[in-house]
């Protein structure tokens, strides 16, 4: 069976694929990556290849999907397939940046408090925002990961990536659910568009946690782009 390596998103764990790991076990062998000890999306990438099996299809997430996209251009020769699930290509602003190296100063100082309520809703379909077990299951992710490695993540610089898109030469799937505020439709084009090959599919009636709001339609997803 083929080894697949899954890569999550920001403060989030290896739980994030669990309402789709019974699926996802028939599809080969899983591998979980951990994005909470470095600072940049380049360190990150190594340290997953050093851990990783010797070829394997890729999958990244949100955040992750920086990492895999670098993975990819790193290692094309390890990487049979990829998949983009709810993520970018593009770099932060000036102003999000400097948001961003705020916040991991805060946290170095004072701690970290956890995801705010605000952050966690604004992540999910509205119509599971009232899900008080959904939203509990994101907010503990973050607390395990805890302050060290809120701290990494959020001080990671987010540069564009568009001009390499093309270099990454494996077959691609992109995935952008209808109801994520998080990454628009337009992004979603921009890796599909940019990537030689790209497939993309849009999953509707889901907002961007679409490993814990659709695990059902991701299986049947990535069990496609599979075969």
């Amino acid at each position: 069976m083929t080894d697949i390596l899954f890569l999550p998103g920001f403060m989030c764990d290896r739980h994030l694929w669990d309402d789709a790991e019974n699926g996802l076990e028939s599809l080969g062998d899983l591998h979980f990556g951990d994005l909470t000890r470095d600072r940049s999306f380049d360190a990150m990438a190594r340290r997953i290849l050093d851990e990783a099996p010797e070829r394997f299809s890729l999958v990244g997430f949100s955040m992750g999907g920086f990492v895999a996209r670098e993975i990819a251009l790193m290692a094309p020769e390890r990487v049979e397939r990829l998949a983009l699930l709810n993520t970018s290509a593009r770099g932060d602003s000036p102003e999000q940046a400097a948001r961003k190296a705020g916040l991991a100063k805060a946290a170095e100082g004072r701690g970290f408090r956890g995801l705010s309520r605000h952050s966690i809703l604004s992540s999910l379909h509205p119509d599971r925002r009232s899900d008080d077990t959904l939203v509990d299951r994101i907010r503990e992710m973050a607390d395990r990961i805890g302050k060290n490695g809120f701290v990494n993540q959020i001080g990671v610089a987010r540069h564009d990536g568009h001009d390499r898109l093309g270099d990454i030469m494996c077959p691609t799937l992109v995935v952008w659910c209808r109801q994520d505020e998080l990454r628009s439709l337009d992004e979603a084009r921009e890796l599909s568009d940019g990537i030689p090959g790209a497939r993309l599919k849009i999953v509707e009636d889901c907002g961007h946690m679409l490993p814990m709001e659709a695990p059902e339609q991701m299986v049947i997803l990535l069990k496609d782009w599979l075969e």
